[in-house]
């Protein structure tokens, strides 16, 4: 009964949609309004309960399971000594929520356009817009910017909290301290293009359960498995893999820390390898939403 609550609630979201870009789109088939149809994917975005249990998910885990392992370690720290104590990373301790809020972000892009495929309202979609470039442009546009305000908000409070937590008992960061802000703005930017991955994952495969599945193995599943392989293997591919990317971008990696990262991209360029994998992702989505039958 749930499912199908849903599927009309989707119904009627994707049909005031239409007429949104229907009464904004000129007599001539050829052009379509851009911002019509952005502000008919914000509809769907904002009316989905998907949208907000996933973004719920997102700062619950996020914060919370950082406020967790900041409390842990805080209670810890004394049996610290040497280079356990020169190594302490207080920044990434309060960020380790992101590790979790990622599949939460993850869902969340995925659905974005699977519900439409399992509820058939994609259709609808591209019969109003049969310019179907446009409607993956405009999903990246209305996602990529909810998914970044949400995903900053979260690891900038799982900061303040876990650094909160960590005063009095363990070193503890600020936003001066170097390496810190660079930490918690690209942990928020992680979460975003991991979404935007997830997304076009979704857009090629147009099946939840898939998509979804696809996402984990890549994110969880590949480490494990690199696990296995000789030390020489790990260290040349393990700096690919988008988890191993994420633990660089939410860590201060310099002073003591340096040896641990030392085979693995610097922050920023991590991110732009992350970044091609979305990119690749969205374009392979993009072709083969073109060529093939909705």
């Amino acid at each position: 009964m749930e499912a199908v609550d849903e599927y009309n609630e989707t119904r009627k979201v994707s049909i005031a949609s239409l007429e949104q870009v229907a009464v904004s789109r000129p007599d001539s088939a050829s052009h379509y309004d851009i911002i019509s149809i952005v502000r008919s994917e914000w509809t769907k975005l904002r009316t989905l309960r998907s949208t907000l249990w996933s973004l719920v998910a997102l700062a619950v885990l996020g914060i919370g399971i950082g406020a967790l392992v900041s409390a842990a370690k805080a209670s810890r720290f004394h049996h610290h000594i040497g280079l356990a104590a020169a190594s302490f990373d207080p920044t990434r301790i309060s960020l380790s929520g992101v590790l979790l809020a990622q599949l939460a972000i993850g869902v969340l892009g995925a659905l974005f356009i699977t519900a439409e495929y399992t509820t058939g309202t994609i259709f609808s979609t591209f019969s109003a817009v049969p310019r179907r470039h446009l409607v993956i442009i405009a999903k990246v546009i209305v996602f990529g910017l909810v998914a970044l305000v949400a995903s900053e908000i979260t690891c900038f409070i799982s900061f303040f909290v876990g650094q909160g937590i960590l005063s009095g008992s363990a070193p503890y960061a600020t936003l001066a301290t170097p390496g810190a802000l660079r930490a918690v703005v690209a942990a928020g930017l992680y979460l975003t293009v991991l979404g935007l991955l997830a997304l076009g994952i979704g857009v090629i495969v147009r099946h939840t359960a898939a998509a979804i599945t696809t996402f984990v193995t890549i994110l969880l599943i590949l480490p494990l498995i690199l696990q296995a392989l000789p030390t020489s293997y790990i260290d040349a591919i393990g700096k690919y893999l988008p988890a191993n990317i994420g633990i660089v971008l939410l860590s201060n990696t310099g002073g003591a820390n340096a040896v641990a990262f030392q085979h693995m991209f610097s922050p920023w360029v991590g991110f732009g390898v992350l970044c091609i994998y979305a990119v690749v992702a969205l374009g392979v989505g993009t072709v083969l939403t073109i060529r093939r039958d909705a």
